[in-house]
């Protein structure tokens, strides 16, 4: 299938089953029913989800990305609440009619299943920088993992890595507030591991950033050691 024939057949959907939003508005609440998926097409949401008395972002969902997939489960209830962060479009699907379109559009089929893929590796590595005590390590393993999967982040002909991540992004990778995360990078950014170029982060040398992962593993082992202070 040929890139004009995709975006035919990405307008068709759009036209019959496109939704718009604007900056700001809840898509769908933790614990409504779900009855339907959600396919991004422009612009940018937030998954949050509120356990106790505080609430946690689960992830940026970009163009492209499918979110409140429960509704594929006949019955489930949302478990995360959606929030615009720009205005944008989605296509929204129940059930059948995501069945449906997976069997008659091959290319939906294919990033839908990409994209799970993903999903699981970045929980997977979600799930080793939570098990990180310090901050600053979970900051630099998240960015070097972004370089290592991130098709967007191919090295330059000279090494550098370019990323294309937010701090609202880094944060909800690596469980932190924002404000913790950006006085982070601005430490990395100082000791010259990283720097800021056009809203995105630039590894100049990705091998200097593993060095000081590596390090940090070591102060962090050390710490762990330590004996408890007496009281």
């Amino acid at each position: 299938m040929d890139g004009a024939t995709d975006v035919l057949d990405q307008e068709r959907l759009l036209a019959r089953f496109g939704r718009r939003f604007n900056a700001g508005e809840v898509i769908f609440t933790e614990g409504d029913a779900a009855t339907h998926a959600f396919l991004l097409q422009e612009g940018r949401v937030r998954l949050i989800k509120r356990v106790g008395a505080v609430e946690r972002s689960l992830r940026v969902v970009r163009p492209g990305d499918l979110f409140g997939e429960s509704a594929l489960l006949q019955g489930a209830p949302r478990n995360s609440t959606a929030v615009a962060l720009s205005d944008g479009a989605v296509l929204a699907l129940d059930h059948d009619t995501f069945q449906h379109v997976l069997s008659s559009n091959p290319a939906v089929g294919t990033r839908v299943l990409h994209q799970l893929i993903r999903r699981l590796r970045d929980a997977e590595d979600q799930i080793e920088i939570l098990m990180l005590r310090d901050s600053q390590s979970k900051v630099v393993v998240a960015l070097l993992k972004q370089a290592q999967h991130s098709l967007g982040s191919r090295g330059s002909a000279d090494g550098t890595v370019n990323l294309s991540v937010s701090p609202l992004d880094l944060s909800v990778r690596v469980g932190l507030d924002v404000d913790t995360v950006k006085r982070t990078v601005q430490q990395l950014r100082e000791a010259g591991y990283v720097s800021i170029v056009d809203e995105s982060i630039e590894i100049p040398d990705a091998e200097a950033l593993r060095e000081l992962y590596s390090l940090l593993g070591v102060k962090d082992q050390i710490r762990g050691m330590a004996p408890e202070p007496r009281r």
